[in-house]
């Protein structure tokens, strides 16, 4: 692993940004940005901190983030608003991550709105919103007539396609085997 030392280039904001407000920068040496083969057209990055470092990776595309979990159980989402893709989701359930990618510039017909970085709590909480509500009366009966055994959102969206009354939206559901 090659390291380096640099400065943090640090200046003032402007525009209407509060009095005090600064914006914060960091040079990345030219052959590190080549060899994560970023460029002009592909210069998408993922910044994670844990407290005390920054990572930056070049972001995966889904194809990427498929490939690079053979043996995983993947599951990918499709959410339409009538026949209109809006957002796919790659779930993989061995590491509890997900990827995904907003067909619609519409945030209100998106899965996760304006949130650009979900959890796999956010995605779960996305499934459960297209169910019927756990705390629902007579939920043993639905599940039942249904065919599901228990609430699990995964399992009542492959047989409602996540199909509520309020909206047009509903989900296809692929199960890969990798």
């Amino acid at each position: 692993m090659e390291k380096r030392n640099a400065k943090l280039i640090i200046n003032q904001s402007g525009g209407n940004a509060s009095s005090g407000a600064k914006t914060f920068r960091v040079t990345i040496p030219n052959s590190w940005v080549d060899e994560m083969n970023i460029n002009i057209d592909s210069r998408d990055i993922e910044l994670k901190f844990d407290g005390e470092n920054i990572v930056i990776s070049k972001k995966q595309s889904i194809e990427e983030f498929i490939n690079k979990r053979k043996g995983n159980r993947i599951t990918k989402i499709e959410l339409f608003n009538f026949n209109d893709l809006c957002t796919t989701i790659i779930a993989d359930y061995t590491n509890k991550e997900i990827a995904f990618e907003n067909q619609s510039d519409n945030y209100l017909y998106c899965a996760f709105g304006k949130n650009n970085n979900p959890t796999w709590s956010d995605y779960l909480s996305f499934l459960e919103r297209r169910c019927i509500s756990k705390d629902r009366d007579r939920l043993r009966d639905y599940l039942e007539v249904i065919g599901v055994d228990s609430f699990e959102p995964l399992e009542i969206i492959k047989k409602t396609s996540g199909r509520m009354a309020e909206d047009n939206q509903w989900i296809k559901v692929t199960e890969y085997e990798n």
